[in-house]
């Protein structure tokens, strides 16, 4: 594998889409019913028993993450459990939510040049990539945590798909990303604009390279947020 300066990495991605393409590691466990599942370490389940957090809200983490060759400090790595899945299972253990892990229809490309190309095109024309196990009600939860990477200083465009037609009147959304350089990326003004009537508290953003010891930060995030109260 070719270890590649920072830098470099970057232009190369913008010359493939005509943007800063770049794809935060994040990766995903290959798909399993919830009933035979054998979840990895550190990973959230695909579904939950319904909870609430400690504060006696219903929660619900609904997240996306891919598996596969993934961005890494400077260079490329494959990943068999996603960035964003492991955070996802740490704040699962922490606050006992319900858990949707979102499902693309089409499934993302297990290298990462192809991945960049492909979520450059869908995001110049706006798409809205199909999911195989949307979610067709969040009316039981006042709180949503909305977990992705972060692809070229966006979620990806499922993300949009996830929340299109969902009434998010009264609720309050969290993102939560994974990233290699842009944070939280867009998504606070992103999903501001498509959950109307969502109320946007603090989001969370994790550097993909640094999720093995993320739980601190996590744990002291869910506390600050009101979600983790123990």
């Amino acid at each position: 594998m070719v270890t590649m300066h920072p830098r470099r990495a970057v232009l190369r991605a913008a010359l493939l889409g005509g943007a800063g393409a770049v794809l935060s590691a994040c990766t995903d466990s290959p798909a399993a019913s919830p009933s035979s599942a054998s979840t990895p370490a550190g990973s959230a389940s695909r579904s939950a028993p319904a909870s609430s957090s400690s504060g006696g809200s219903r929660v619900l983490l609904a997240y996306f993450s891919r598996a596969g060759e993934n961005y890494f400090n400077g260079g490329r790595k494959r990943l068999t459990v996603g960035n964003t899945e492991v955070v996802a299972g740490m704040i699962s253990r922490l606050i006992g939510c319900d858990v949707h892990r979102v499902e693309a229809a089409d499934p993302y490309p297990d290298d990462y040049e192809p991945t960049v190309a492909r979520n450059v095109r869908e995001q110049n024309e706006d798409a809205r990539p199909a999911i195989a196990n949307p979610l067709t009600s969040i009316d039981s939860y006042d709180t949503i945590l909305l977990g992705s990477p972060i692809w070229n200083v966006r979620a990806p465009m499922i993300m949009t798909t996830l929340v299109a037609g969902l009434n998010f009147n009264g609720k309050t959304i969290h993102p939560l990303t994974t990233y290699a350089m842009s944070g939280l990326g867009n998504t606070e003004r992103d999903y501001a604009a498509s959950c109307p009537g969502a109320k946007l508290g603090e989001g969370l953003a994790v550097r993909g390279e640094e999720v093995a010891d993320a739980e601190p930060g996590v744990e002291a995030w869910l506390r600050r947020t009101g979600l983790l109260t123990r």
